[in-house]
Formats: C-alpha cells, sequence, structure tokens
C-alpha cells in the first residue's frame, strides 16, 4: 500500500508562487508514477502534472511554463513549484500515485489564487 500526504496550500495573490509538496509512505518502491490532479468548484477534477519512474515529466498545457515538478527519491517526496498563479488555478489538489497497488489519492490541499 502507498499513502500519500500533501501539504504547501494556502491563499495568495494572482501572479504569486506556491510551492506543494506530497510525501509518500508505506510501498513507495511499487510507485510507477506520482504527480498532481485538481479540481476547482463545480468542475470535475483534472491532470495537473506526473512523473513517472523514468523521470519523465508530463504537465497539462493550463500549466506548461509556470508550474515545475520536481521529485526526491531518497526522500520519497514530490514538489510542485506553481509560478504566475490565477485565479483559475483555484482548486483543491490532489497528490496521485499510480503503483502496482493502483491509484492512491492524498486528502487535497487547498489552493486559493486571489485577483
Amino acid at each position: 500500500q502507498v499513502q500519500l500526504v500533501e501539504s504547501g496550500g494556502g491563499l495568495v495573490q494572482s501572479g504569486d508562487s506556491l510551492r506543494l509538496s506530497c510525501a509518500a509512505s508505506g510501498s513507495t518502491f511499487s510507485i510507477n508514477a506520482i504527480g498532481w490532479y485538481r479540481q476547482a468548484p463545480g468542475k470535475q477534477r483534472e491532470f495537473v502534472a506526473a512523473i513517472n519512474s523514468g523521470g519523465n515529466t508530463n504537465y497539462a498545457d493550463s500549466v506548461k511554463g509556470r508550474f515545475t515538478l520536481s521529485r526526491d527519491n531518497a526522500k520519497n517526496t514530490v514538489w510542485l513549484q506553481m509560478n504566475s498563479l490565477k485565479p483559475e488555478d483555484t482548486a483543491v489538489y490532489y497528490c496521485h500515485a499510480y503503483s502496482s497497488y493502483g491509484s492512491t489519492w492524498g486528502q487535497g490541499t487547498q489552493v486559493t489564487v486571489s485577483s
């Protein structure tokens, strides 16, 4: 089993930066890919960014050039650096991992960007 704990959300102004972290525990060796999704009020959960076991990253078009995903394998932690935040980035951000145990979700962390 894999467990995920997110942190780093908050209230910021448009143009500000924020960094989210996701700490994985349990059977972390089984993780094939880990990343972030987000869900805004009244909208479906959407993909934001992910990194696979080979170190390849993938980003949603809406965040390319503004968000950067990085990881520290020794600490079993991934970070989502979010720059040039916009009000439309407001959402609950969920860490997600895909492993041999299936999909695992974190509890979510709120990011609010005011204009």
